[in-house]
């Protein structure tokens, strides 16, 4: 047998070799089947970023009626359900505000127009319902320290006043630091950390939310040229315990992400905490254990964004970095990104969900012709899948995947998500798994199967049921996702359930799992063997 890594590196080299006679994406769609075997987890999360900054996804403009908001973000999560995606990841607070009633931000203008205008409902109590009713997991996402979009020019403190009166900003002036054009928080100031924290901790606190998300935006992405003004800061907070500046900021970042898991986690002890970082922690050149890449800014040395330490101590419980490149590509290929993020990870009790770039499917990137290759995201898709480490993807974004460049929505539904899964469980928060749910109220009407679903007890923690069906009258594995008919979102004790998918003068037997909010499975329930009229 050949071994795994062997395997897949055959598989490259047939996947990425070329005809020289060709341009370079004809000769990578010869030599990339839709042959690479589609492999299919039962376990694996799916989720699209769903971005609000300057109404990037959602809402697709501000001011839009109660209605209109909340028929745009449905519509958002009825196509991701029907790809199979089994959870949404929302920007809640893209700059210093909020999507919902805050003692720590104003009302977002990405809603209304006007920052601090009451949208005249909740819109994460709302967007939060609606993505649990289809059972998908809500990833709350935010900001840490962006105050502001680019002002124009070159941002000062000047621009504050620019902002509402009862912004934060403006009542912490000493908090805020300009660079470029946009205003920030200073990640180097103790109560300024303590105020983003407090202010994610409001969410946890009051909204039934499964996870906390966090993106690639920590301190600011360098401009050549223009130091971070930070070095007052240093001297005051950071001179006596670090005797580089850039380690102290990175330790803000540590500090920062460290005190935050430990807060959601005495809060909710269910609820995750992830951030999607850039995709490089460090070139190979500068750090001989960093990734073989020539990437221009890096997590570690210009974001200060130290990803390893985070994994490594547990700071986190999943990681989702941005491979945002194609495979093959010389200064950053997704290949040996890839492998160089599952080896991170491996052993660790951090999972590992891959950031893919649907945006740049067909388009040319700096002269980067790969992503008009049709096959390019699929065949990623198909790479993670060799690597038990993998545990999902996360899209960027829903809009790209609504206009579905080259078919990649179509793909997804059909083929690469073409069965429903499961989220993968983590085990170091919480690996008691439910009682198996029983079964009631069997009928059988006009081509429909109906059963009660009811929980094994009153003291069950079942928050959702995976429902298997398997044609004739005996079962099969479960393990098998082609036998995984849906799962559904029920904390009450009792669900109804029906399938209206099956055929007249068929036989099926039916078995469902209690699944907790943590993802554990239990065991089957007995069987149901029903016989339908022809």
């Amino acid at each position: 047998m050949v071994c795994r890594k062997k395997a897949v590196s055959l598989w490259l080299a047939a996947l990425i070799g070329g005809n020289l006679l060709l341009s370079p994406q004809d000769a990578f769609a010869e030599k990339s089947p839709h042959h690479a075997q589609t492999l299919y987890p039962k376990q694996e999360l799916r989720a699209a970023w769903i971005a609000s900054v300057t109404n990037i996804d959602w809402p697709s403009k501000p001011g839009l009626s109660i209605a209109q908001q909340k028929e745009e973000f449905t519509r958002f999560l009825d196509e991701q359900k029907a790809m199979n995606m089994n959870a949404v990841v929302m920007q809640i607070k893209p700059t210093a505000d909020a999507f919902y009633p805050s003692q720590y931000g104003l009302w977002s203008k990405y809603l209304t127009g006007v920052q601090g205008k009451d949208p005249g409902y909740d819109p994460l109590s709302f967007m939060v319902e609606e993505a649990h009713k289809r059972n998908l997991e809500f990833h709350a996402w935010f900001n840490p320290y962006r105050i502001t979009m680019p002002l124009g020019k070159t941002a000062g403190l000047s621009d504050l006043n620019k902002l509402p009166a009862d912004h934060p900003a403006r009542q912490h002036p000493d908090w805020v630091v300009p660079y470029g054009q946009q205003l920030y928080f200073n990640p180097g100031i103790p109560e300024a950390q303590q105020f983003i924290i407090d202010g994610i901790l409001e969410v946890v606190q009051h909204y039934d939310i499964d996870a906390v998300h966090m993106d690639d935006y920590f301190y600011p992405y360098k401009i050549a040229g223009v130091p971070f003004p930070d070095q007052s800061t240093y001297e005051a907070y950071g001179k006596t315990r670090f005797s580089d500046i850039d380690d102290w900021r990175r330790d803000n970042v540590n500090q920062l992400v460290k005190h935050l898991n430990e807060t959601i986690k005495s809060e909710k002890s269910y609820v995750k905490f992830g951030i999607s970082p850039f995709g490089v922690w460090r070139n190979k050149a500068v750090d001989p254990t960093g990734s073989d890449t020539a990437a221009g800014q890096t997590n570690y040395d210009d974001l200060y964004a130290d990803t390893r330490t985070w994994i490594n101590n547990g700071y986190i419980d999943y990681i989702a970095p941005q491979i945002y490149w194609n495979i093959g590509l010389p200064v950053a290929d997704y290949a040996k990104l890839l492998d160089w993020w599952a080896k991170e990870v491996r052993g660790k009790n951090v999972q590992l969900y891959i950031g893919q770039a649907d945006y740049k499917i067909n388009t040319i990137t700096n002269g980067v012709s790969n992503w008009l290759n049709p096959e390019e995201m699929p065949n990623q898709l198909k790479l993670n899948r060799t690597y038990g480490d993998f545990k999902g993807s996360m899209h960027f974004s829903a809009k790209d995947l609504r206009k579905n460049p080259l078919g990649i929505a179509d793909r997804l539904q059909n083929d690469i998500y073409k069965y429903p899964s499961l989220i993968p469980p983590m085990p170091w928060i919480d690996d008691q798994t439910p009682k198996a749910p029983k079964i009631r109220r069997i009928q059988v009407n006009n081509n429909e199967v109906s059963f009660a679903i009811e929980k094994h007890n009153k003291h069950s923690d079942a928050t959702a049921y995976a429902v298997y069906r398997f044609n004739g009258k005996k079962s099969g594995n479960i393990e098998d996702p082609a036998h995984l008919l849906t799962t559904v979102y029920s904390p009450k004790k009792r669900y109804l359930f029906s399938d209206k998918t099956i055929e007249s003068g068929k036989a099926y037997t039916y078995l469902v799992t209690a699944l907790d909010r943590t993802h554990n499975e239990s065991k089957p329930s007995k069987r149901i063997r029903v016989d339908t009229e022809k």
